[in-house]
């Protein structure tokens, strides 16, 4: 893989602003609008907007973006009254898809109901292939009625063909805290779970030997963490550099309007847990809001370039 597509949305107090968005890089540090910086998938169902978006290649070739059903612009003071724990209680239980085979022409927008009468809302889904049961990990967040929907908590869901998902179990829980934006990755046998931790807010990061088992706190990461001080950042998601190296992007929003947006970290490995903030590094044309990279080739950058142009 020689190039990189980042799938984003953005802060807008408009509708156009949570539907799907396209960013191209060639080396990962500098990123490039598609499109126009207009959407390349628009949201006519369910909510009619969708966030925190996230992308996988999978073995057959087909190409998935999941997403949140939500439009804040539409209806944060209609539909959910205004209050945040009315989405969070009556919000969507469905999950927004949509799957390609070359990245530039999609399919209809389905929404796949993941939960049942028990769950919250579905938020911010992330996928990890999972290499010793050949099938795909989806992975969100959720208040539920087993703690009468306080805490958020981390479900998932398996499936082999994005058609036939598993019952949902869950993931992972924290004692007096809410856990969300969970995003897992797997290097050299081990996996690297990074969540935002709602009490206090800050980004963690864990580390395990299988996906759904025990994980331990990365403590070099988060000494780096406490050098940003609490709250101000979410939606992690990482991607690893040619070199071997990993960027960690993680979303700040501790300003109103379009100074929102990702900021990176780069680290040697996702082992060390050690992720220097690296701005001077990266340039964005706009400041791309919750989402995933994804590596792609140099030919499937081309076609991107060329479709969207």
């Amino acid at each position: 893989m020689s190039a990189y597509l980042f799938v984003h949305f953005k802060e807008k107090k408009t509708p156009d602003g949570e539907q799907v968005y396209f960013g191209l890089s060639k080396d990962g540090f500098n990123w490039e609008q598609v499109n126009g910086g207009e959407p390349v998938l628009w949201s006519d169902k369910g909510d009619k907007g969708v966030r925190d978006h996230t992308i996988v290649r999978t073995k057959s070739g087909k190409f998935y973006i999941l997403s949140t059903d939500l439009s804040l612009a539409s209806c944060f003071d209609t539909k959910y009254e205004g209050t945040w724990a009315n989405i969070a209680r009556n919000g969507s239980k469905c999950l927004a898809l949509w799957e390609s085979d070359d990245l530039v022409n999609w399919s209809e927008q389905r929404m796949i109901e993941l939960g049942d009468e028990d769950y919250g809302m579905l938020w911010a889904p992330d996928v990890l292939y999972d290499r010793n049961r050949d099938d795909y990990v989806i992975h969100w967040s959720s208040s539920h009625a087993s703690n009468n929907y306080g805490h958020k908590a981390i479900f998932y869901t398996r499936t082999k063909d994005f058609i036939h998902f598993d019952k949902p179990q869950l993931l992972c829980r924290k004692d007096g805290s809410g856990i969300i934006d969970s995003a897992i990755y797997e290097e050299n046998g081990m996996y690297y779970r990074f969540v935002k931790h709602e009490n206090p807010i800050h980004i963690i990061l864990e580390q395990g030997e299988s996906i759904s088992g025990e994980y331990v706190e990365n403590q070099a990461f988060k000494e780096e963490m406490v050098k940003l001080g609490y709250g101000q950042y979410e939606g992690p998601t990482a991607f690893k550099l040619q070199d071997g190296r990993w960027v960690l992007m993680l979303d700040y929003y501790g300003v109103q309007g379009e100074g929102q947006g990702y900021v990176p970290f780069i680290a040697d490995d996702l082992k060390s847990g050690r992720f220097i903030r690296s701005d001077e590094r990266f340039s964005f044309p706009y400041r791309f809001k919750h989402g995933t990279v994804l590596a792609i080739t140099a030919e499937e950058y081309d076609r991107i370039h060329r479709h969207f142009s």
